[in-house]
């Protein structure tokens, strides 16, 4: 739907942690000239959940002007469904290309109410909607018959797949085949990238793609073009960068800042609670750097 290798923007903040929509759209540009097709605007790495809904709008309104012919999805989902309603139809009327709805979060749902959320949203707007599978954020795991139950859904068609099981993968991929549904699966993982292709992913929505964009939709493109031998090849060389982004060191996104701050993309610090910058974390940065020849 939006090409191969999108990243999932981290969200700038100013010194006094105020949102910086500059930075957002400097970010922005830099992601889509080092090799993304496009960004992910407010998702689980862009801070959504410390951002207000109209910080959301503002940023996402920001980056769609900073880069018009460039894919943008807007993350619009919520644990409440009015809240997620209310943010996909501002998200609409902002001209984004698509929209990624995240699996309600804390409150643990059972599928059929996940069914009844995601079904309710996906009325509320007429753009594409990617499906965001996370459990181990979330805390529930959207069920394979329901996965395929709504990607038949006119306009949910996509599937952001960080549930770790490839083989599931697999099954949701031929079900939706089998009922006459093109859907889109994009790996929310950056380490399950060539697996996912291997089963019939389209590409990434990935973190590390801040900095080995590139790389990441080479490794992509050698896949696609059936030589496997080189996108094993050039996996092995970005696994350096993928242990770095989801190390005991940090969680993300504070690694991912850190690179865009070594790198001369100035994106700030994160909210709170995320917590402080460890010790240790440049150097790793620079070491990262290093294994990728910068």
């Amino acid at each position: 739907m939006f090409g191969s290798t999108l990243t999932a923007m981290v969200t700038p903040f100013a010194d006094d942690l105020s949102l910086d929509l500059g930075r957002a759209q400097e970010l922005a540009k830099f992601l889509v000239e080092h090799g993304n097709d496009g960004v992910v605007v407010a998702g689980t790495t862009g801070e959504s959940a410390t951002l207000t809904h109209d910080e959301q709008v503002d940023l996402i309104a920001a980056v769609r002007e900073a880069i018009p012919n460039h894919a943008v999805v807007a993350g619009a989902g919520s644990n409440s469904t009015a809240s997620a309603i209310e943010l996909t139809e501002r998200a609409t009327e902002l001209g984004v290309d698509g929209l990624l709805h995240v699996t309600p979060y804390y409150n643990r749902p059972s599928q059929e109410g996940l069914r009844r959320h995601f079904s309710t949203v996906a009325e509320a707007t007429d753009l594409p909607i990617i499906l965001y599978d996370i459990p181990i954020r979330t805390g529930r795991k959207i069920s394979t018959d329901l996965l395929v139950d709504l990607l038949a859904i006119p306009n949910i068609s996509g599937l952001k797949d960080a549930a770790g099981n490839p083989a599931e993968t697999a099954d949701v991929i031929r079900r939706t085949r089998l009922d006459g549904h093109d859907v889109s699966v994009y790996s929310g993982d950056d380490g399950m990238t060539l697996p996912l292709l291997a089963v019939g992913a389209v590409g990434v929505i990935g973190v590390a793609t801040h900095w080995c964009g590139a790389e990441m939709a080479e490794m992509i493109a050698a896949f696609t073009k059936g030589d496997v031998e080189l996108a094993r090849h050039l996996n092995a060389r970005l696994i350096p960068s993928f242990h770095y982004e989801t190390g005991d060191v940090a969680p993300n996104p504070i690694p991912s800042k850190v690179m865009l701050n070594l790198l001369g993309v100035p994106v700030g610090e994160c909210r709170s609670p995320m917590g402080p910058i460890p010790d240790g974390l440049e150097s790793l940065a620079r070491g990262v750097l290093s294994g990728l020849d910068r």
